[in-house]
């Protein structure tokens, strides 16, 4: 760098969940930034307390020897209009030594710290902080003295302007560029986001690129901060540009193929086979041969083969075109030495002259090359290779080597397994029914004793128990369904174990039945499966393939069987990707195709540390059905670009596709956890058929800390429709298959099975290569979601809020009503009632052919983008710490006693509430039993007498005329009407209910 055009720069993103500081639960932030004397300030954001300003400033560094002394003051304010002064919202002290240049500086998000004892504050701040020597970049103009009192227009946004205010706004904005075009220059933004630059006194207009489109899903009650909300993008991908979700052809667009939603991407692909009659290097008159793969600063290695002077390896490189910085490729055939490799020849190949291969091509055929010397003269040896450029639509893509996904520390090929991409095919799950019918002639240790016998049934690490039955003889009667999840293959076996309490803590064993589960009958219906009796063998040992084969008197009565006709629920159901029975003859054609493409991830949090700066190694996963797919791992980057392509067959459309984004933490001799960055869930019903949905979604985290965004992932969606009928078909169709709903399994039941469902999953594809590990299936399966969390719980009850918003808002328009507050609207509501009772048979046309009027109405703002999580909606924004805390708590709890008792108290109070509302409601109901129940004799007789005088009413008069004077009673003119409660009311008030019985 320059030392003498060093200047530190700051860009100020966003803040989120600041304090309230106006009195009405808002605040008007702006940050002022401290740096060596100098001093700069941003602009103001009206009324938000998650404001997004992505401006940047500069100062000066005037001795950059002393740069490690000084620090960097970042204070947020509150402009306080009414008294031009401003309220302290929080600061970041940044010390020197944290600077870095551009090309390693990250977004950050600090918490803001407090000025004094007193000061209360909460939130964050995100900063970009670097330092940079371009020449081009001018220092901004400082605060004035005069500045100090803030302005009430200064830097300020309140409403778009009219088009002629736009043209004087226009002609304003070019006059104060050409007065202040000495000191202001516009920079190139980062390519993660289009942002603008700004001195302290003005806004500098940048030049006209069309942002991202901002999508707005919800309404304005549960709108989120803009660094939160979708974003609609417009790539360039393999069948052209993408616009509105459209295919716009332009002259980049090539032949048409099967990845047609990602950016086609070019590498060269060098397939090495074998080798033969390699000259011998060592005493022995042999070599362990391995081959090493550069061009310029990539390097792949395959394994090396012991004491073989004909090797095989059969590996393909793969190296990313836009990446290469060289024109010759070199293939080096070495070998492997204690102290150092030996050279034993190469093969060099001009870039230029390597051809080009686009599938549906057959795959190109390998050739001999004969070995060089490094003096350029042919040596013994022959290498087998095959040398291409293609795509990631090349079958050789998903197995290869990859340069941009090679870890740093390890280059070869054995290393490559843990970061190549994959798809996973999770097994076909079973439900196991075992009913334990009954025992016949059990032989106890005791003789003298009847045995408290219970049957316990195992399958690999489910346990499940039966009850203790104490009967007076040796045939216990159980009769207990017992249920567990298996996996085909099926490698576990039923033990089913019937065991004697024979004290407290204390029992033994009676006998012991070992069933193979691929012996089970299998069934797909409700049909009754006959029993069989199974004769009980005496175990000596534990191990159940030592048991001893001794027969004895006693039996055991079971019925066995794999249930195919459910689905094994193996993720949470709000989010469920498949609905097919586990029979595959019950499966239905599928209605569609899902295309997904999964492009690039930018402005990812660092999850670790590598030479001194943060970085990550990322990979997606993907999730439908049964299929599971996992993109390679691009290794220290920030702004990964995958550009991979998957497909789905699509069997219901009130299914959801997850895809989430992880840190790869297996690599360089890592062995922790793959750490969560965040994840995204599409419904597929939400989706037009035959459009392509190109956004960039945000990825909105949980932290101990509140919500946090950990970077965005933009993805390619297209969903095609390959029998219309059938889609429409499966809205009349049950959502489960039919044996959910004939032989229906408990709540409790269906907890239990998920968890052992999951495990099983995770266990088979962790065992998988690449592995994919148990956190990563957990996390994608929601195995969390059913946990206590008051966060949600209050996300639940002001959703069920929302639901019944507009039958609050009917019953207050018909309070309106009766109230006369608009005479017109009341007198044409009375015509309307009269017509409707004169005519009843128009009652339920006019109430469809309204709802019909709403859908139309409503079809010009329907959503045209597929919803995404909202921090709102989900109660994440103003969360109290507490509460995250205790839903970040394990379960059972790891926190202080002291704590889970005032979590404890909280609760109690909760559930107080709770308890008196179903009081009440339960006082309300049973004061209606009482009409009729001659609790109270009086009340009861005056109720009787009522109904006898009304039916003889109602007998004698039309029930129109009864209704329509109910009705103009019960909208009548308030001049006729009295605070005081109805008599009705004050009657039913009066009734007794069994309150006076409790406890």
């Amino acid at each position: 760098m320059t030392v003498g055009n060093l200047k530190l720069g700051v860009d100020i993103i966003s803040a989120h969940n600041l304090l309230p500081k106006d009195g009405q639960g808002s605040s008007n932030p702006f940050v002022e930034l401290h740096f060596d004397g100098q001093r700069y300030r941003s602009t103001i954001k009206e009324k938000d307390l998650n404001p997004v300003w992505h401006e940047s400033f500069y100062f000066n560094i005037t001795d950059p020897t002393n740069l490690h002394t000084l620090t960097l003051d970042a204070h947020i304010y509150s402009n306080i209009k009414a008294t031009q002064s401003k309220s302290f919202l929080g600061k970041v002290t940044i010390n020197g030594n944290s600077f870095v240049p551009y090309s390693d500086s990250v977004t950050l998000h600090y918490p803001l710290e407090k000025r004094g004892i007193f000061s209360h504050v909460r939130g964050e701040i995100g900063l970009k902080v670097y330092i940079t020597d371009n020449p081009s970049l001018k220092s901004s103009t400082p605060i004035s003295i005069t500045d100090e009192n803030l302005s009430e227009n200064r830097h300020t946004f309140h409403t778009l302007p009219k088009r002629n205010e736009q043209e004087q706004q226009q002609q304003q904005q070019q006059q104060q560029q050409q007065q202040q075009q000495n000191n202001h220059q516009a920079v190139e933004a980062p390519p993660h986001y289009n942002s603008t630059k700004y001195t302290a006194n003005e806004m500098k207009v940048p030049e006209p690129m069309p942002p991202p489109k901002l999508v707005h899903m919800h309404s304005a009650s549960s709108s989120q901060p803009v660094d939160f909300a979708l974003k609609e993008t417009s790539p360039f991908l393999g069948g052209g540009r993408i616009v509105g979700g459209r295919v716009v052809k332009t002259d980049r667009t090539t032949a048409g193929g099967t990845y047609d939603l990602v950016e086609k991407m070019h590498f060269l692909f060098v397939r090495v086979v074998k080798a033969r009659e390699l000259p011998a290097m060592d005493v022995t008159g042999s070599l362990d041969p391995y081959v090493e793969v550069k061009i310029g600063n990539y390097k792949g290695i395959t394994k090396h083969i012991e004491k073989q002077q004909n090797p095989m390896w059969n590996v393909v490189f793969a190296f990313s075109r836009e990446r290469m910085q060289a024109s010759v490729l070199e293939v080096v055939v070495k070998d492997k030495d204690i102290l150092k490799d030996d050279f034993v020849g190469f093969v060099r190949f001009d870039l230029n002259e390597v051809p080009m291969r686009v599938p549906p091509d057959s795959p190109l055929a390998p050739e001999w090359y004969r070995l060089e010397d490094k003096k350029g003269e042919k040596i013994r040896g022959e290498l087998m290779l095959a040398v291409w450029i293609g795509t990631q639509a090349d079958e050789a893509f998903p197995d290869a080597w990859h340069s941009d996904a090679a870890s740093p520390l390890d280059s070869s090929s054995a290393a490559s397994a843990l970061i190549r991409s994959k798809v996973y095919q999770a097994p076909r799950l079973w439900y196991v029914r075992v009913n334990v019918v009954e025992a016949q002639d059990l032989i106890p240790s005791e003789k003298a004793r009847f045995p408290d016998a219970y049957v316990k049934a195992q399958i690999g690490n489910q346990v499940m128990r039966t009850k203790p039955v104490q009967s007076r003889n040796f045939n216990p009667l159980w009769n207990e369904d017992l249920f567990f999840v298996a996996a085909e293959p099926f490698e576990d076996h039923l033990v089913l174990t019937v065991e004697d309490r024979v004290a407290p803590g204390k029992d033994e064993v009676i006998g012991r039945v070992i069933i193979p589960l691929n012996m089970v009958e299998k069934r797909a219906d409700d049909r009754v499966i006959h029993s069989r009796w199974f004769n009980l063998e005496k175990p000596v040992l534990v191990d159940v393939d030592q048991l001893k084969k001794e027969k004895f008197s006693s039996k055991l009565h079971l019925r066995v069987c794999l249930d195919g006709g459910y689905h094994v629920l193996d993720e949470s159901t709000h989010y469920s990707s498949d609905l097919r029975p586990t029979a595959k003859q019950l499966w239905k054609p599928p209605i569609g195709v899902l295309e997904l493409g999964i492009l690039n991830a930018v402005g990812l949090h660092p999850m670790k540390t590598r030479d001194g700066k943060g970085t990550s190694d990322t990979y997606c996963v993907a999730k439908y059905g049964h299929k599971w797919i996992r993109t390679r791992t691009i290794v220290d980057n920030l702004f990964p670009k995958y550009n991979e392509q998957y497909t789905w067959e699509v069997f219901d459309p009130a299914t959801v596709l997850t895809v989430g984004i992880f840190d790869n933490s297996q690599l360089s001799g890592e062995k922790g956890k793959d750490v969560k960055i965040g994840k995204v869930r599409i419904r597929i019903s939400t989706l037009q058929t035959g459009r392509i949905y190109t956004h960039s979604y945000p990825l909105l985290v949980l932290h101990p800390t509140g919500v946090k965004k950990m970077g965005e992932l933009h993805l390619a969606l297209r969903f095609s429709c390959t029998s219309f009928a059938n889609m429409l078909y499966t809205y009349s169709r049950p959502l489960l298959p039919k044996m959910h709903y004939v032989r229906p399994f408990t709540v409790v039941q269906l907890d239990m099975l998920r968890h052992q469902a999951v495990n099983i999953v995770a266990t088979r594809l962790g065992r998988s290569e690449p592995p994919l590990r148990k956190e990563v299936v957990e996390y994608m399966s929601d195995v969390d979601s059913h946990l206590w969390s008051m966060r949600r719980s209050k996300a639940n009850f002001f959703r069920m809020m929302s639901v019944f918003a507009g039958i609050f808002s009917a019953g207050k328009w018909i309070g309106d009503i009766c109230t006369w507050r608009n005479p017109i609207t009341t007198v044409l509501v009375h015509l309307l009632y009269l017509m409707l009772v004169s005519f009843p048979e128009l009652i339920l046309p006019t109430v469809f052919l309204y709802m019909f009027l709403i859908g139309i109405w409503n079809f010009r703002f329907r959503p045209r983008y597929p919803p995404h999580m909202n921090t709102k909606i989900s109660q994440a924004e103003a969360v109290h710490p507490d509460e995250l805390d205790e839903e970040f708590d394990t379960f059972p709890t790891s926190r202080n006693p002291d704590l889970v008792r005032m979590r404890y108290d909280r609760l109690r109070s909760v559930a107080g509430r709770i308890q008196t509302v179903v009081g009440d409601v339960a006082t309300q109901g049973e004061r209606v039993h009482s009409l009729l129940s001659w609790r109270d004799p009086r009340a009861t007789a005056i109720f009787v007498t009522f109904c006898l005088v009304a039916a003889v009413v109602l007998y004698v008069t039309p029930f129109q005329v009864i209704a329509a004077l109910a009705g103009v009673y019960a909208m009548r003119h308030p001049r006729f009407r009295y605070r005081l409660p109805s008599v009705p009311v004050n009657f039913f008030r009066r009734l007794p209910a069994r309150t006076d019985s409790m406890l």
